[in-house]
Order: structure tokens, then C-alpha cells, then sequence
């Protein structure tokens, strides 16, 4: 047996706020895999996250197959639509969710890890950030805000982590982030800009990986994940419709697991993926190579 080792390697995996999405699944196989992982949770949520913490609310989640449990070593609040508290309107930095978190930027966070573990003390970074204010609107419906609204957090932030977490890398470090077949396929119902976010997260997957190699021989990657109902996801609100039909139209006949994606990103994140970057990896059972729909054996064909 080949193991996934990621022992002695530490993780920051971006955008956990609960137990039921692909970010947490990830941030619980690198942790299974021996890494020790810390997590950066949007501050308006983070309250609820530490209570279902403390309270032992997920800690059935938090357990290991084959026992133990997972531990984050830090849980940090950040707010990925900043990458300095100057540009934190007043009314954001003020806000009760806000003010008693510090410096909850990019760059705060970058500060706080060095702080907490020395100059370089990352080899894996996760991005699993992805919001677009007006993704129930059809995209020609969108407003010019929430068009770059839905832009700037689930993809011009990867582009900020990959620059401004560099310095913190230690050798053979792995970026990754999650995208979805909206980015190049047309999926009604998916809008506000979110299309065309995930279409740039995965261009620019390939520029940075060029980029962050040649410089830093660093490796850059991102799993298109089919549809899974997590939380999030409910914003857009017919997932289970969307679930039903991949299952139907998928080369396999199953529901996506977290696990599947998770078991991935630990295979991207560790030394066994050396030789893999710039690439878009599919997890979703191989929906994505399905020219047209499965029909039905009973289906009328006029010939």
C-alpha cells in the first residue's frame, strides 16, 4: 500500500465555517493524512463555529474513521474580500460581527500565521471561498457590483493567497482551490456572476501555476467539484433537483461524497502529486465528459 503521508506538513485550509461542506471534508483528510491544519472562517459566521466547537455540537464529524479526531491548531477570522484593513469600510470594521476580531484581512492573517509558527510555516494552502451576492439572478440580470462582487471573493482572492501566502511557503508547497463545471458549461440557475468567477479561478489556476513555479517551485491546482448539498449550496436554491439529474446523466450512478473531493485534495496536497500543476482535476463522476443526457429505454426515437 501507497499511504498519503503529510505528516510533519502544516495546512491552512480557507473558508470552513461548518461540518458539512467540502472545506471542512478536506481540512479532515489532511488532517487523517498526519498534517496539522488551521482554518480561516468568514468573522459573521465564526461566532456560531466556535460555539458548535466548544459545545461539542460536530464532534461526531470531527472523528477519524479509524479513530482519534481532528483538532484545528488555529481558527482564524478572515474576511477574504480584504487584503488590508484599509480597505475595511468603517460600518464593516465597526460592526459587532467585526470589531473584536482584529485584523481579519488577508494580510492579517498572513501576519497572525508568522506570528504563530515562524517566517515559513505553511507547505499547503486551500482555497474553499466562494460567495456571489446576486447568484440567483440570471446573469444578464446581474448588477456591475455583485458581478464583481462574486469575482473579487471566489477568485481574485486566490490569486491574493497565492501571492501574498508565497513567502510562507516551505519547499514543494501545494495551492489548491475548488471550482465547478459552470466555468465552462452553461448551468441555469447559476448566476450572479458565479459562471464567469469560476471560468476566471480556472484560467487563472494555469497562469499561476506557470507563475509560481518558474519563481517559487511551487505548485498550483484546482478540483471541479460536482454538485454536493452542503449549506452553501442551498443559496441556489434547487440543489436537490441538481443532484438528482447529475446521478441520472453521470458515467457513474451515485451521489457525490464530500470524502471523494477531500480524498483528492490530500492526494493534490502531498509529495504522490509532485509532477501535477496548472491543472483543473474532475471530481464528480465523470459528469463532465457526458455529451447529452442518459435517455430513458423507453424513450421515442423517430429514427
Amino acid at each position: 500500500m501507497i499511504p498519503i503521508d503529510l505528516s510533519g506538513k502544516r495546512a491552512f485550509v480557507a473558508g470552513v465555517a461548518d461540518d458539512g461542506g467540502f472545506g471542512f471534508a478536506i481540512a479532515k483528510a489532511l488532517a487523517e493524512a498526519g498534517a496539522s491544519v488551521c482554518i480561516g472562517t468568514w468573522p459573521p459566521a465564526l461566532g456560531i463555529f466556535e460555539t458548535l466547537l466548544e459545545r461539542g455540537k460536530i464532534a461526531e464529524s470531527l472523528k477519524f474513521p479509524r479513530g482519534g479526531s481532528m483538532t484545528f491548531e488555529r481558527v482564524y477570522p478572515l474576511d477574504a474580500a480584504y487584503d488590508t484593513m484599509a480597505e475595511v469600510p468603517a460600518e464593516v470594521r465597526e460592526s459587532k460581527r467585526y470589531r473584536d476580531r482584529g485584523d481579519f484581512t488577508i494580510a492579517g492573517l498572513v501576519a497572525s500565521l508568522q506570528k504563530d509558527f515562524g517566517e515559513r510555516p505553511l507547505d499547503i494552502v486551500v482555497h474553499s471561498l466562494a460567495n456571489g451576492p446576486e447568484v440567483r439572478k440570471p446573469l444578464i440580470e446581474t448588477s456591475r457590483r455583485g458581478y464583481l462582487d462574486a469575482i473579487s471573493i471566489s477568485a481574485y482572492s486566490n490569486v491574493a493567497f497565492v501571492r501574498e501566502f508565497t513567502p510562507l511557503m516551505r519547499p514543494g508547497g501545494s495551492f489548491l482551490s475548488l471550482s465547478y463545471l459552470a466555468g465552462q458549461r452553461v448551468v441555469p440557475g447559476y448566476g450572479g456572476g458565479m459562471s464567469t468567477a469560476k471560468a476566471a479561478l480556472e484560467s487563472d489556476t494555469r497562469t499561476l501555476a506557470f507563475e509560481a513555479g518558474r519563481r517559487h517551485q511551487l505548485r498550483v491546482n484546482t478540483i471541479s467539484a460536482g454538485p454536493y448539498a452542503s449549506r452553501a449550496a442551498s443559496a441556489i436554491g434547487y440543489i436537490r433537483t441538481m443532484l438528482r439529474y447529475y446521478k441520472e446523466n453521470s458515467a457513474m450512478i451515485r451521489h457525490l461524497d464530500a470524502e471523494d473531493v477531500a480524498y483528492m485534495a490530500a492526494f493534490l496536497s502531498s509529495p504522490m502529486a509532485a509532477g501535477i500543476t496548472g491543472s483543473t482535476v474532475y471530481v464528480d463522476n465523470g459528469y463532465h465528459a457526458m455529451g447529452m443526457p442518459q435517455l430513458t429505454p423507453d424513450a421515442d426515437d423517430p429514427g
